[in-house]
């Protein structure tokens, strides 16, 4: 059998990085490789759907494949207009209409990795706090106690410095939801925003949290954190900065 039929043979069955890699081989390799039928082969396998048209609703297969087989590497976020220390976040928390923490919180306190949690708290805990995922914690000094009977609540408003504007993160919701795992209790608020580019732009949480330690106590939680993020739609320090840029300033 000619080397141009083994190829051909054996082609179909590669996987696409393999295929790629075979194209650098020689020219007669990367000729044979070239043809589209493989490349087709290969979304056959992602997107059946899409290989019941008579031609690829792109030029090739081959472009198809390789402009959406894999994620795309996350882009370059550019500087943000915002510092952390332009800012200062204003945190109320009540017991049913009873305060039990409120607080004038300047931004870079509230910035990741300028607190170290105290000895005792659980590992899982330990692990998400010390986790790659940038989130904005504080430590609350004195501690508090919250009978889980009492119906909790939070708001948090930002202030610009540069502006005195101010703008809501979240309104007043309820720590409704108590993860024992982690003696987290979490509320949260979707964002508003002012800049032309987010008006289809929705679902944006913002979530807080009350970090509180292990005491054998099941009636009641001993709070020493609290921990502020938006999950995955700002996963560093400049995310967090742009998204509180585009909020609605008042």
């Amino acid at each position: 059998m000619a080397c141009e039929e083994i190829l051909k043979a054996v082609f179909p069955f590669l996987e696409g990085t393999e295929l790629a890699t075979c194209m650098i081989v020689c020219k007669q390799w990367r000729d044979i490789a070239r043809d589209d039928y493989f490349w087709k082969c290969l979304c056959c396998k992602k997107w059946p759907s899409i290989c019941k048209r008579s031609s690829p609703p792109t030029v090739t297969y081959y472009n198809l494949f390789q402009n959406f087989h894999k994620r795309p590497y996350r882009r370059t976020v550019l500087p943000p207009k915002l510092s952390f220390s332009d800012l200062e976040f204003y945190i109320d928390i009540w017991t049913e209409e009873n305060i039990i923490f409120s607080d004038v919180v300047p931004g870079p306190v509230l910035q990741k990795g300028i607190w170290i949690p105290p000895p005792g708290i659980c590992d899982v805990l330990r692990f998400h706090l010390e986790g790659p995922e940038y989130k904005m914690t504080l430590p609350v000094e004195p501690r508090f106690t919250i009978p889980l009977c009492q119906t909790v609540s939070v708001s948090v408003l930002v202030g610009r410095k540069d502006t005195n504007k101010v703008a809501c993160i979240i309104k007043k919701s309820l720590f409704d939801y108590i993860d024992r795992t982690a003696y987290r209790a979490l509320a949260y608020d979707y964002l508003d925003f002012s800049s032309p580019m987010c008006l289809f732009v929705s679902g944006v949480r913002a979530w807080i949290s009350l970090l509180f330690m292990d005491h054998g106590n099941e009636g009641a939680l001993d709070v020493f954190g609290i921990e502020m993020d938006f999950c995955d739609a700002a996963n560093s320090e400049d995310e967090v900065l742009w998204l509180l840029d585009m909020l609605e300033w008042k």
